[in-house]
């Protein structure tokens, strides 16, 4: 622990029901594809997993609120995201996925239904052209900076790295998704992560804690620490937490054959909040994670 750190977390505080307005702010919902059609140029198919199931598992940890971030397997289609936001309320809020198809009445309705933020999905595709990147980034800020969204990008280091010199200029809030896939293994010194925290301390740019699955191969993520305290250490106003749950999709670039459900990872929901509130440093810290980002970032 950081000695100049001031308020140190009592050891009682790993129990999420004590931050009161905590927010998983990386969930997804999934019907069984009858009500809600696949996109048919998915990567893969899942599994049922409703607004239900979440808010018990919610109720179970003590999480209040949740961004639904819509997956990849639905395409621009959001019905199913807004249909589990309306049930929310204010306890929900969402990131939708656009096309040029996307009317501006359409972006207005979904302001007004909760939706706070647009996604730009390049890793599940295997997409790391820069250029490419650049060109889907800045077409979707351009499209909902006037209702004051953020683009949320899911792509890898080595992509965010090249953008580097860009971004300041993209006229939203970018929002990182899983650690900005830097590689846990590699450690804070890989090549560009610098660049990362160095977006972060502008407090331009948000990073989520999130899904440390998909940058760490060690038993409970352990070498993710070190990655999840080097960004909160950053800037601790500007990290994120999200469970990713229920964990769906197929690794990043390698398509599943679609006509077989891609079954959901099996995680302990409960241990990476935990593991997620051990990153921190201080109670401040925490709360800051789990209650006050989220509720500015997605006005809460």
């Amino acid at each position: 622990m950081n000695a100049t750190m001031a308020t140190p977390r009592a050891e009682d505080s790993a129990t999420p029901a004590r931050y009161a307005g905590a927010c998983d702010c990386h969930v997804h919902v999934f019907d069984d594809g009858t009500r809600f059609p696949w996109n048919p140029v998915r990567t893969y198919t899942p599994a049922a997993a409703t607004l239900d199931q979440l808010l018990a598992l919610h109720g179970r940890i003590g999480v209040d609120r949740m961004v639904i971030v819509q997956p990849s397997a639905y395409g621009a289609d959001n019905r199913c995201t807004l249909d589990a936001l309306a049930r929310l309320g204010n306890a929900g809020r969402a990131v939708a996925v656009i096309d040029a198809s996307t009317t501006d009445d359409e972006l207005r309705l979904m302001h007004d239904a909760g939706v706070r933020g647009v996604r730009v999905n390049l890793e599940t595709t295997g997409q790391h052209d820069p250029d490419y990147a650049r060109e889907c980034l800045f077409w979707a800020a351009r499209r909902v900076a006037d209702l004051g969204w953020h683009v949320q990008t899911f792509t890898n280091l080595p992509t965010l790295a090249a953008l580097a010199k860009v971004l300041p200029d993209l006229p939203v809030t970018l929002v990182v998704d899983h650690f900005g896939r830097a590689q846990a293994a590699q450690g804070i010194h890989q090549a560009g992560f610098d660049m990362l925290c160095d977006a972060l301390a502008s407090g331009r740019v948000y990073v989520k804690l999130s899904a440390p699955y998909r940058i760490s191969q060690l038993p409970d993520y352990t070498d993710a620490a070190a990655v999840a305290r080097a960004l909160i250490a950053a800037n601790p106003d500007r990290v994120l937490w999200g469970s990713d749950w229920p964990h769906p999709g197929s690794a990043a670039g390698k398509p599943k054959p679609l006509d077989q459900i891609t079954p959901f990872r099996a995680e302990d929901d409960e241990r990476a909040l935990a593991r997620c509130l051990e990153w921190t440093a201080t109670d401040e810290q925490a709360r800051k994670l789990l209650v006050e980002n989220p509720a500015r970032l997605y006005e809460f």
